[in-house]
């Protein structure tokens, strides 16, 4: 039950009306407008900017638009669920619902249970998505700042799921390119220290970090020394391969640390097995029939000096037609395809699975990267599928508001198994999402063990315990049934207070929240909910310490007992599933 959805279905129609009587323009698009919660809770319960939006359409018919919004606002007064509609300013509409329909968000929430908040979707509105995330180079250990990426994208795949759509996660493994090369290398090294051979100090551009002793152990094991008996040509691809392996155990064991499981590992190197399976040469060959590719020369880049450029023919992909500042190369001077060559493969093979929606997760450092992936899958795709593309900015870890030393294992950075080990895995989730993924993080590990109103995941969580803990004390009171269908028959209309009505009004706002984040791939809008829900709670429970009528349970009027069951009932449902989005656990109780 949305009420918001309702509300601007109803606005609509009285636009179409209006429009039918030939004062509005026909073919008007009529769902530009909004209807949300006024910023005022004392305006009412829904406010629309209906005639706002249709002021410059609507010139010709009406004096102004607060003319317009005197004829929207007599029509929603007809309304059987409307106490009052008024304009305010110079056209907003303010709508003040009466308490049944509250009464019915409650009975929806306990006739719904898990599936209240989740949009009813079918035909076009229903999508195929793909969501990529993490995707780290599989040359260490996962670090916080992919922690983030994975816990963003997992959540928003979570959300989009949630909101009824076909959602597959997928993991684009990076085991092209010159960094498995090193990685290979890397490993060699600690291969010949796993068979007793002094290696002195790390050569400058191999990986540092003690994960690949293990790795280097393993290889002396299988292979014994007959591998120090082969040039590199020999042993290279071999122990590439070995090395990669055991790089995405590790990173697929990171992962579940945190929850996070993907059902498609994506190999880049894939896409270039030779012949008939190298989908990069097939992609660049699809795009030139289509004079898409040509040869030529670009201009020398902007504020570069013109001898650190190369003026030579190349390979180029027409991405200026598709809205990119320049056109990009698709081969390297060696002849070698560039990196963006073999991301347009990866994503015509998206294309190809047959997904109307590309959700990359990338860090903040690829925001240029952004317009020739987009000009690439609207070339590939003809428009049948859209890219959006996700920036996560950095982590920076803090200890008691002081920035936390590197790991010892890594060598370079502080993991994400630490983090997690310390704090715990709903901890790192919800505050990683406490955030939204293109702003900067501080994530102060000392705050969020904390069990105070300060840590946000604590104020959540604790706020389901608390529910829970309600009913279980609810079910000890003589007449009481807190199943739902009991409580769903409870009479509502006792539920008065202010405290009362906030929590109501809140919750009735949660699929009007889930809507409005997948729409945007905004996850953390249900976690800024939460905790706003949870504050309501907390602030409504500490107002019975001083006033015992309004609490929950009252063994002597079980009527109304049963009305707030209902409510706390409703509470925690929303709770739980808000925190089930985001991969965060619901305890029953807390210590």
């Amino acid at each position: 039950m949305n009420l918001f959805a309702k509300f601007h279905e109803l606005i609509a129609a009285i636009l179409g009306r209006i429009a039918a009587q030939g004062r509005l323009p026909a073919g008007l698009d009529l769902q530009r407008f909004i209807v949300e919660p006024p910023r005022d809770p004392a305006h009412g319960d829904l406010s629309t900017n209906a005639a706002m939006v249709y002021a410059k359409e609507a010139k010709k018919f009406f004096a102004n638009p607060r003319q317009l919004a005197v004829e929207i606002a007599a029509a929603l007064a007809d309304d059987p669920d409307v106490a009052e509609a008024e304009v305010a300013g110079p056209g907003f509409i303010n709508i003040r619902l009466k308490p049944a329909v509250f009464a019915r968000v409650l009975r929806a929430v306990l006739e719904q249970g898990p599936r209240f908040g989740r949009p009813a979707l079918g035909g076009a509105k229903k999508l195929k998505i793909n969501v990529e995330y993490v995707s780290a180079n599989p040359t260490g250990p996962m670090h916080v700042g992919h922690g983030r990426g994975a816990v963003f994208g997992d959540a928003l795949a979570n959300l989009q799921a949630f909101a009824g759509h076909d959602v597959t996660r997928e993991f684009y493994i990076n085991d092209a390119g010159a960094q498995v090369d090193v990685l290979a290398r890397s490993a060699y090294l600690r291969y010949r220290q796993a068979l007793g051979e002094p290696i002195g100090k790390i050569p400058e551009g191999l990986y540092p970090g003690d994960y690949l002793k293990d790795i280097g152990a393993a290889l002396a094991e299988k292979y014994g020394r007959t591998l120090l008996e082969r040039p590199e040509a020999e042993w290279l691809d071999e122990v590439r391969g070995a090395a990669i392996d055991a790089m995405m155990a590790m990173i697929r064991a990171d992962l579940a640390c945190l929850n996070v499981k993907h059902e498609v590992f994506f190999s880049e190197r894939s896409l270039t097995r030779g012949g008939a399976g190298d989908l990069v040469a097939a992609a660049i060959a699809e795009l030139r029939r289509r004079g898409l590719v040509y040869e030529g020369r670009l201009p020398p880049p902007k504020g570069q000096p013109v001898e650190d450029w190369e003026d030579r023919e190349q390979t180029l992909f027409r991405s200026t037609a598709f809205g990119d500042d320049i056109d990009r190369p698709l081969m390297k001077s060696d002849g070698s395809y560039t990196y963006f060559a073999s991301d347009i493969a990866y994503h015509k093979s998206k294309i190809d699975r047959g997904y109307a929606l590309l959700i990359d997760v990338w860090g903040a450092d690829h925001g240029g990267y952004v317009k020739r992936m987009r000009a690439a899958v609207e070339a590939l795709s003809e428009g049948r599928a859209r890219l959006d593309v996700k920036l996560c900015q950095l982590v920076q870890l803090m200890r008691h508001n002081e920035p936390v030393k590197m790991s010892k294992r890594s060598g370079e950075f502080v993991t994400l198994r630490d983090v997690v080990d310390e704090v715990g895995v709903h901890a790192v989730r919800f505050m990683m999402l406490f955030r939204k993924n293109d702003a900067a993080l501080e994530f102060d590990l000392s705050k969020v063990i904390e069990q105070s109103k300060d840590n946000p995941v604590f104020y959540v969580q604790y706020a389901h315990a608390r529910s829970k803990s309600v009913l279980r004390q609810g079910v000890t009171i003589p007449g009481i049934d807190i199943s739902s269908q009991a409580l769903a028959a409870a009479d509502l209309s006792l539920l008065q207070d202010e405290g009362e009505m906030e929590l109501i009004k809140l919750i009735a706002q949660f699929p009007r929240i889930v809507e409005a984040a997948a729409l945007s791939d905004e996850p953390h809008r249900i976690a800024f909910y939460l905790h706003d829900l949870a504050s309501s709670l907390h602030a409504h429970w500490t107002r019975g310490k001083d006033r015992p009528q309004l609490r929950f349970l009252n063994e002597e009027l079980t009527d109304l007992t049963a009305a707030r069951l209902a409510l706390i009932t409703a509470l925690a449902t929303v709770l739980a599933s808000g925190l089930g989005i985001l991969g965060v656990s619901a305890p029953e109780e807390m210590r």
